[in-house]
Order: structure tokens, then C-alpha cells, then sequence
């Protein structure tokens, strides 16, 4: 299976039920009055790990066999994937090792270890982790979970299109545009499928940081381009240098557009959201609330918007800076 069908995405949704919890569709006046839209959140801030990244985790772990279960699994991640990974292997019974940067935040990694995962740094200037993980895995009989070029964890995640297309129905609302972040793809690429099935009008907006802009520029060349940014993003689970070789051609197909922010839009929609709609979200979880603040979304003629806000695991040092303005 390389290419995700809706069907398979639903089969997913079947898997993840009574495990994943199926986050609300809520809306804010005030953020409505603001931008003179209808915009439907859908706070993945509030899934287990506080992140979308458990759908597609879990997805991919149910369908091991016996035997594979044995060897556990290894991922690297900076963080919400790595937390994904963890407890879904927790709740099947199987071990999990993560390879993650040494500068992950440190919320992410006690969360992580919390899981029951064991945890292995790598420095992310000097080392590879798609090595590191390859050699751990052959020595463990592991298998390697990807955090976003796979099609079950992308199926997984696309169980957000269809709880959001369903939950906009139940409120007598059709969506315009549906707005997620992107990183590897994963999240963009699930999503937009299950969308685009239900509902082929609704465009798909991406949102990615200004130095990240690695699925705009593929997009626009119309091959999957490498960037190699001189800088770090505040949105440390969005830099990914390019989109996935199974999300790049999925997102080429259906994704209308593409917007870019920059850290101080993204501090500022954090601020908005904690302020305004009383949710914490992480930087790369608010980069589609950021362009939306910021003008950015191209609304293809629409009103209404589905907005998903897709992590809340911020290191508490760095929210309250931000919060008080000073980031």
C-alpha cells in the first residue's frame, strides 16, 4: 500500500475508535467577529499526547503482528510523533525506542520517557537519525514508524478530515477552506484526502513557517524540493527540510495553497489562542490560527473555515515568555 484511499482512511478510523479521542469542533465569536469568517476549530491540542501525531501512531501499531510486536518499535521524532509512538506501543504491550534531537523541548522528552519509551539522543547538526534509528532497529528486530512517510500513519491521520467534514455537517456548516499546518506532510496529506472525498469544493490551505517553506517551493516546482535553512523556526515540529516522497505527490494533487509565517506571527496567534479562545497551543499547532490573524489564507471566495490546531506540547519556559511578549 503506497497511495491512501479514503477507504483506507476510514478503516483507520475504525481502528483508532475508543482509543483516540474524537476532539470537538468549537467555535469563538470573537475570533468570527475578528476576521468577519465562520471559522470551526478542531483543537487536536486536546488528543492523547496532546497532539494529532497518536491517530496515525496507533494506526500503524495496531496492524503489527505477533512476531513484530516482539522486536517493539523505533522512531525519531522531535517530539509529538515521539509521544505517539510511545503510548501506542504502551497500550499494545510493545517497546518503543525514540531518537530525538538533544535540544528537543524538555517537556517533550519527559512526556516521551512518561510513555514508557526509552529514549536516545542524537545531535542534529553532526549526526543522521534515520541512521542512528536503521542501526537500533536491525540490532532490535524493530520495526521503524515513520512520522509521516507512511500510509498508515498518514490514513491515521486523516481521520481528522473525516471527524471534521461530519462535525461542520451536524452544525448545518460547509466548509470553504479547511487549513492545516505542514511539516512532513503527513497531517496535510491524510487530511486533505478525507476531505476532498467527502467534500471535492473545499479547498486545502498549508500553513508553514517562512525558513521551512520547503512544500511551497516543491509545490511550485512541482517536484519534491530540499531546503536547507541557515536558522531555526520557533516551530520546531514543522522543520522538516522536505515534504515526504508519499505526502509530496498527494499534496501536489490537492492542496490549493500554501501560506508562510513568521515566528512573531506565530507568538502572536499563541497569545491569541491563550488569551481568546483559552487553549494552549504550540508554535507549529497555531501556524494556521497565525496566517488566519495575519490575512494570509487565501479564501478562494469563502466564509467558512475549518481550522485545525493540531499540538499543544509547548516547553512551559518558552510559553510564558511568549505569553508575556517577549519571544
Amino acid at each position: 500500500m503506497s497511495d491512501v484511499s479514503f477507504a483506507d482512511i476510514e478503516a483507520a478510523a475504525g481502528r483508532i475508535k475508543g482509543h483516540a479521542i474524537e476532539t470537538p469542533l468549537i467555535e469563538s465569536p470573537a475570533l468570527n467577529e475578528r476576521l468577519g469568517l465562520r471559522v470551526l476549530i478542531k483543537p487536536e491540542t486536546l488528543q492523547r499526547v496532546g497532539a494529532f501525531k497518536f491517530r496515525g501512531a496507533y494506526n500503524r501499531l495496531v496492524q503489527m503482528g505477533a512476531e513484530e510486536r516482539k522486536g517493539g518499535v523505533v522512531a525519531f521524532s522531535s517530539g509529538n510523533h515521539a509521544q505517539g509512538v510511545a503510548l501506542a506501543a504502551k497500550l499494545l504491550g510493545m517497546p518503543a525506542l525514540i531518537v530525538m534531537p538533544a535540544d528537543a523541548p524538555a517537556v517533550k522528552v519527559a512526556a516521551t520517557k512518561g510513555y514508557g519509551a526509552e529514549v536516545l539522543f542524537y545531535d542534529r547538526l553532526t549526526e543522521n537519525r534515520e541512521a542512528i534509528a536503521a542501526k537500533m532497529a536491525a540490532e532490535r528486530s524493530a520495526v521503524i514508524v515513520p512520522a509521516f512517510d507512511d500510509p498508515h500513519i498518514i490514513a491515521g491521520q486523516g481521520t481528522i478530515g473525516v471527524e471534521l467534514l461530519r462535525q461542520a455537517e451536524a452544525l448545518g456548516a460547509t466548509l470553504d477552506v479547511v487549513v492545516t499546518p505542514v511539516g512532513g506532510g503527513g497531517l496535510m496529506a491524510g487530511t486533505a484526502t478525507a476531505v476532498k472525498a467527502l467534500s471535492p469544493k473545499t479547498a486545502m490551505v498549508g500553513v508553514e513557517p517562512e525558513a521551512f517553506n520547503d512544500t511551497l517551493l516543491s509545490l511550485q516546482a512541482g517536484k519534491r524540493m530540499v531546503t536547507q535553512p541557515a536558522t531555526r523556526s520557533l516551530c520546531d515540529a514543522l522543520e522538516s527540510p522536505a515534504p515526504g516522497e508519499l505526502t509530496f505527490p498527494v499534496m501536489h494533487r490537492l492542496v490549493a495553497d500554501i501560506a508562510l509565517v513568521s515566528d512573531a506571527e506565530v507568538a502572536e496567534a499563541m497569545r491569541y489562542a491563550f488569551a481568546t479562545l483559552k487553549l494552549v497551543v504550540e508554535p507549529g499547532g497555531s501556524v494556521g490560527l497565525a496566517a488566519l490573524l495575519a490575512g494570509k489564507v487565501k479564501l478562494f471566495g469563502g466564509k467558512t473555515v475549518g481550522l485545525v490546531l493540531s499540538g499543544g506540547n509547548v516547553d512551559p519556559d518558552l510559553f510564558a515568555r511568549i505569553i508575556k511578549g517577549e519571544v
